[in-house]
């Protein structure tokens, strides 16, 4: 099966003013590939890379030089943009950008609307989006009256009402209170586990991160590690060096591996692992 999303020596420049200097690329060089049914995190300071990234992978950007391929569609391809937006569905930072109804049920059928879908089709396909996101009992609230975690879930449920093979999600949790962000982050784990959804999370918070099957670091446009979570957080002084802190697990693991020389695994991520970890290095 061809990867969902593939990239090929892609970069992107943003283009600047008259009379100013060129800007370097934000996105240099790049080449990755996202398979079906994958949980994908990309990390990254601010200017890192990570959101024009994002896109990218759902043509809102072309790149400058290279190809972006979603499901072997090239975003280059403008008769193709409705295909592959359908494809790679875009979830962004803010979901009020996204709600455009004042009943809940209305905002998730507005995109199956706007695809011409038969009535019964675009109900199934509300209902099962809303019950995707654990959303059903709110069908029928007004939107500005939810939660922000409830919202950016009503935000997901519009996109998955269109049936993409991926969701990219562009810092969904970045304006959330810790326990919006955990409802997103279980709604997230979710439509990949238990669905199989493609999923590609841009984030800057490293225990989202770590529930990922896979993590790609930006650093100045590139891609500068990929991998498992536990092989690229037990990479302390790279993350460090870009900018990025390693999971508090980690970094707690690492400091008593620097103070006390103790040899400890640096791929402890949650707490539970981590004090097992200490425990049997305690025990002798």
């Amino acid at each position: 099966m061809p990867p969902i999303i593939e990239l090929k020596n892609v970069s992107f420049t943003y283009p600047h003013g008259e009379g100013k200097p060129e800007s370097p690329p934000a996105v240099d060089n790049v080449s990755l590939s996202v398979e079906p049914g994958e949980f994908v995190a990309v990390l990254g300071h601010n200017g890192s890379g990570k959101s024009t990234l994002a896109k990218l992978f759902n043509a809102i950007l072309t790149p400058t030089s290279g190809d972006v391929l979603i499901d072997g569609m090239n975003t280059r391809d403008e008769s193709r943009l409705f295909d592959i937006r359908k494809t790679a569905g875009m979830v962004f930072q803010n979901p009020d950008n996204q709600i455009v109804a004042t009943v809940v049920e209305e905002d998730v059928a507005f995109a199956p609307e706007n695809m011409g879908l038969p009535s019964k089709e675009i109900r199934r396909r509300v209902d099962e989006a809303l019950a995707a996101v654990g959303m059903s009992a709110f069908k029928r609230h007004a939107p500005h009256l939810l939660s922000g975690g409830q919202k950016q879930r009503i935000a997901i449920a519009g996109v998955l009402a269109m049936q993409p093979r991926a969701i990219v999600m562009d810092e969904p949790t970045a304006m959330l209170d810790p326990m919006g962000r955990a409802e997103v982050m279980r709604t997230i784990l979710r439509l990949n586990r238990e669905n199989g959804m493609t999923v590609v999370l841009i984030t800057h918070h490293m225990d989202e991160a770590a529930q990922a099957g896979r993590v790609i670091v930006m650093n100045h446009g590139r891609m500068l590690l990929d991998g498992a979570p536990a092989e690229i957080f037990s990479q302390v002084d790279e993350l460090r060096a870009c900018s990025l802190a390693p999971p508090q697990t980690v970094a707690l693991l690492d400091r008593l591996n620097r103070d006390l020389n103790a040899g400890l695994p640096l791929t402890a991520l949650s707490v539970e692992q981590c004090a097992d970890v200490i425990y049997h290095y305690l025990k002798g």
